[in-house]
């Protein structure tokens, strides 16, 4: 057996003082441990991020497994393999020589294989007279046997932690849907309140969300989101008690509760990435996303929605989603239309919509009436956002700068 003695990588290669801790530990595996090689494959596949691996890598170490005769490591025997270059290339589905040979040193760093090099640099074995191999140079898989305890471990961390980020996700998007449908109803009834500037927040809040949010971001979100869906209740209880005072109380009351269990129409979008407007929860029509376009050529096309920005400018799709709030409700649009064509489009094409409709907001009779159009046609595919804006861009002279 030959886990126990510390040998340094042949040619240029440098040793480091971690590599040498390495390989002092594998003298630490008992002589009776063993383990499923695969069960450990799928322990390190879980988590590769934790070990900084690639796909690529983890092709290679499958590649070295599958050298290895027996489907159980064992602590007494010698687990050297010890293929050539060219034989783990064709393993491997054909990788290059060059990825072959960073994949191996990455495996090497993670500390999943140990380099056993002969004088040479070749791999090879000898045998004794009984044909049993009394030397071997190549990889060493000890490290996965000794580590097979700890990797399992942080498969179970990994996956726990997908578990929590998957819930955290179902959370927020719950805790959004109730908020927006909140301030839908709140609008559309007239309740007391300064509902734009809550729609506001709540506008902001979504725009926070990260492309690929991780836990940490998800639990801030949403402590804020619960945070405005708390003040949002308190404000309807503050005009349901002014509501109690009245004499027609019981027939508010029940106005206010069938309008909330009545609506047919499902509001709210599901998690998705606001960069592209992308669904992540799959939609059962299985929509393509309309294309996102450039901001720059957005204000180029639409320039009156500007003054409605935060300080009488545009500098960010934040900016403008905040600015297509305001232009929403001074053209008329209901909040349950604009957050339609959000659901549809996506909030940023949505909101480059209502800045589309601004412009032509003279030759539209009813802005709301419109924008559902629009939205219905985007659902058919028979809308081109792209097509209004260069339309925009030529009546201002700018369709040649947005086309050369």
């Amino acid at each position: 057996m030959q886990n126990g003695h510390v040998t340094t990588p042949f040619g240029r290669r440098p040793v480091t003082l971690a590599l040498v801790k390495r390989q002092i530990a594998t003298k630490e595996i008992q002589p009776g441990k063993s383990a499923d090689k695969w069960k450990i494959f799928r322990d390190a596949s879980e988590a590769r991020l934790l070990l900084g691996l690639q796909d690529r890598s983890l092709a290679i170490l499958d590649a070295l497994l599958s050298f290895y005769p027996e489907n159980q490591l064992r602590g007494d025997t010698p687990l050297v393999v010890f293929p050539s270059n060219a034989q783990l290339m064709l393993r491997a589905h054909g990788i290059a020589g060059a990825t072959l040979r960073r994949h191996l040193a990455l495996l090497v760093e993670a500390g999943l294989i140990v380099r056993r090099d002969s004088a040479n640099g070749k791999r090879y074995a000898r045998k004794n007279k009984t044909g049993e191999i009394e030397t071997a140079f190549g990889f060493d898989l000890s490290p996965l046997l000794m580590r097979a305890d700890e990797l399992a471990g942080m498969a179970q961390q990994v996956a726990a932690d997908r578990l929590a980020l998957r819930r955290a996700k179902e959370n927020l998007t719950i805790c959004r849907r109730d908020v927006r449908k909140l301030i839908t109803a709140a609008i559309e009834e007239g309740a007391d309140g300064d509902w734009a500037k809550i729609e506001s927040v709540y506008v902001e809040l979504i725009c926070r969300i990260p492309r690929s949010p991780r836990l940490s971001d998800l639990d801030e979100l949403l402590d804020e989101m619960q945070m405005l869906q708390e003040e949002i209740v308190n404000t309807l209880d503050l005009q349901k008690e002014v509501e109690n005072n009245s004499t027609n109380d019981a027939q508010n009351e029940r106005h206010i509760q069938n309008s909330n269990t009545e609506s047919t129409y499902e509001l709210e979008p599901g998690f998705r990435d606001y960069q592209g407007g992308r669904l992540s929860q799959t939609d059962e029509r299985e929509r393509e996303p309309l294309k996102a376009f450039p901001l720059g050529m957005v204000l180029r096309a639409c320039p009156e929605i500007a003054v409605y920005g935060p300080g009488g400018e545009i500098n960010s799709w934040r900016d403008l989603m905040a600015a297509a709030i305001t232009v929403r409700s001074m053209l008329g649009v209901s909040p349950s239309a604009y957050q339609e064509a959000c659901e549809v489009m996506g909030p940023e094409n949505a909101a480059v919509t209502i800045a589309c409709i601004l412009e032509r907001a003279g030759h539209i009779n009813s802005a709301g009436g419109y924008l559902r159009d629009l939205t219905s046609k985007t659902e058919r595919g028979e809308f081109s956002l792209g097509a209004v804006l260069m339309a925009l861009l030529r009546t201002h002279g700018l369709g040649e700068i947005a086309t050369g």
